[in-house]
């Protein structure tokens, strides 16, 4: 009887322990399955995301220059006609970020600045000049850089950069329903995100 008792005992005493190294391994691989998960969408994501705008602008340019002095000066003048496209992007495929498998935690360490590129098409209209005082490449560079001045400010008064934060924080938030899906922790830097809310207020 004795010998039969303890053939159970050692019986249940394997199958429990078969079902704890069963139940240990099927938890590793879930783990496994859901940090790969999470790596492919953050590389799924690994887009441009891109505002995009347009601006116009007239702009009279006007150079004086003195031939003899103040006794004779030459004035050369143009109507400048700028039309520029702005796109503003994020270039996700640049996020860095940790995946702690031990806490279930991803951390996204740093997002990349927006890269902005303006394209300004340049059309030019009743140029007046003279032989003393001709338009010269100089002209047309210095027309330039006052024109890029210019819609830089009209860049930050505009709301096209608020428009592109907003569509990043779309973007993370993807971030915090995957891994909110899966029982892991999203956080940026060392904040844990607890509600989609929050990422509104992350300092980019």
């Amino acid at each position: 009887m004795r010998k039969i008792l303890f053939g159970v005992v050692i019986t249940l005493v394997v199958l429990f322990i078969f079902k704890y190294c069963g139940e240990k391994q099927e938890d590793k691989m879930v783990l496994k399955e859901s940090s790969a998960l999470i790596q492919e969408q953050i590389k799924n994501v690994g887009k441009l995301i891109v505002t995009e705008g347009h601006f116009s602008e007239v702009f009279n340019y006007k150079n004086s220059k003195d031939i003899f002095g103040a006794y004779l000066t030459s004035e050369k003048k143009a109507l400048v006609v700028v039309n520029a496209d702005v796109t503003i992007a994020y270039d996700l495929s640049k996020i860095e970020f940790q995946v702690d498998e031990a806490t279930k935690t991803l951390t996204i360490i740093s997002i990349p600045k927006e890269e902005i590129k303006i394209s300004p098409d340049f059309e030019y209209y009743d140029i007046q000049a003279d032989f003393l005082n001709p338009f010269e490449a100089k002209d047309y560079n210095d027309i330039k850089a006052i024109v890029n001045k210019s819609l830089d400010k009209k860049l930050e008064k505009s709301d096209l950069k608020s428009n592109a934060q907003n569509r990043l924080i779309s973007e993370l938030s993807k971030f915090y329903i995957l891994t909110n899906s899966l029982g892991w922790t999203l956080q940026y830097n060392s904040t844990p995100i607890t509600k989609t809310e929050e990422l509104l207020n992350l300092k980019l």
